[in-house]
């Protein structure tokens, strides 16, 4: 089975794995207790925190450990509306961002009465300054846009858009879950006041995330109990997974060069292969200004999952956009953003490849793919 679906998870590097191991056993002291035990898992965490800090370039007592993206994009967004209280603040976001910013932001508007305006997109799903100042008003609190999409790949133009953000004195948070296995995630270049971090996408552990908040930011806390993490996020802390995470943004950091020369090749030898030889066949997203281990396209009269059963029969697995979206027979909601219709929009195969992808794969894989959406179109059409 070769895995051309990175961007969904990766597997926990080997260098991660050891450093992580002492921490479920021998050192599995609780970081709050004040005995020796205790104390090693205490300096653990504060390790771990600093090593991030450092390649984020901010403060450590800037980082809130979480338990994923999700819950990262959770308390910026929730966290910064309500310590807002007055409703008839503005929250502004796209309609392209992951359900756990787009679905938040919903349920602010929904269930708590805040505003939320949609910014536009352009052909690439990008958020453009022009369409951020045109829907910032006097009574907009924050602005979330992604750093780069998951489904489509595409990088938005982030240090421009907060520069709006603070030209206005709005809030600027970026879920970087995606980005940060490539791209540079120091939040002085970007310009940012919040930042969500995911330990899996980058050769880390499950189940751990980050928030960069930028001092002076207001959050209400919406997990509530002890004062761990800067009374924003209670909880005991999960020693192990902390310093894998870490550990991996480190390396993600360090290697990042190697890492990116690595899977580009291949991803842009994808791209031209597949618009060659598959009649109507288009690449979603930018051409240029995209994750450089991420190809996605739309077919014409194809069925996105009917696709997949047959990739993962003939031993690819990729997906159809987002891995949260499996098995949702409606086109995903960031293709549809992108204009097309829903004879293309249900056709969306996304192939994200990683450290394990060899140009064997690559190769088996285009030589495999074309009678697949064949076979996929009669099936469809039949």
């Amino acid at each position: 089975m070769i895995c051309l679906d990175y961007a969904a998870t990766t597997p926990v590097d080997e260098r991660v794995l050891a450093k992580m191991m002492p921490y479920f056993r021998e050192a599995f002291g609780n970081p709050s207790s004040i005995h020796r035990f205790g104390q090693k898992a205490e300096a653990a965490v504060d390790e771990a925190r600093e090593k991030t800090a450092s390649v984020l370039g901010c403060q450590p007592d800037e980082i809130i450990f979480t338990s994923g993206g999700s819950e990262a994009d959770n308390l910026a967004l929730r966290g910064a509306m309500m310590a807002h209280k007055d409703a008839s603040k503005w929250i502004l976001t796209a309609k392209t961002e992951h359900p756990a910013v787009s679905k938040t932001a919903i349920q602010l508007e929904q269930e708590y009465g805040f505003l939320l305006e949609w910014l536009d997109v352009n052909e690439h799903g990008a958020v453009t300054v022009e369409s951020l100042a045109k829907a910032v008003c006097n009574n907009t609190t924050m602005a979330s846009v992604m750093y780069a999409n998951n489904e489509i790949g595409t990088i938005n133009p982030i240090a421009d858009l907060a520069e709006v953000a603070k030209a206005n004195n709005i809030l600027f948070h970026t879920d970087a879950v995606q980005a940060a296995a490539y791209l540079d995630v120091n939040v002085n270049k970007l310009g940012i006041d919040l930042m969500s971090l995911g330990g899996h996408k980058f050769y880390g552990p499950k189940g751990v995330g980050a928030l960069y908040v930028r001092k002076g930011t207001n959050l209400v806390p919406h997990l509530t109990g002890g004062s761990q993490e800067s009374s924003l996020r209670a909880g005991t802390h999960n020693v192990p997974y902390i310093v894998g995470f870490a550990e991996a943004l480190h390396l993600a950091a360090e290697e990042r060069e190697a890492r990116i020369a690595h899977v580009k090749p291949m991803r842009d030898h994808i791209i031209g292969a597949i618009l060659e030889t598959i009649s109507d066949s288009r690449l979603t997203g930018h051409p240029e200004q995209r994750l450089p281990n991420h190809a996605s396209f739309v077919f014409k009269d194809v069925d996105g999952n009917l696709l997949l059963q047959l990739l993962d029969a003939a031993g690819f697995a990729c997906s159809s956009g987002s891995a949260c979206k499996t098995g949702n027979p409606e086109p995903s909601e960031v293709v549809t953003a992108l204009g097309y219709s829903r004879d293309w929009a249900l056709g969306s195969l996304r192939i994200t490849l990683g450290a394990g992808t060899t140009p064997e794969h690559v190769d088996a894989f285009l030589k495999t793919l074309p009678d697949l959406v064949t076979k996929a179109r009669s099936l469809n059409q039949g």
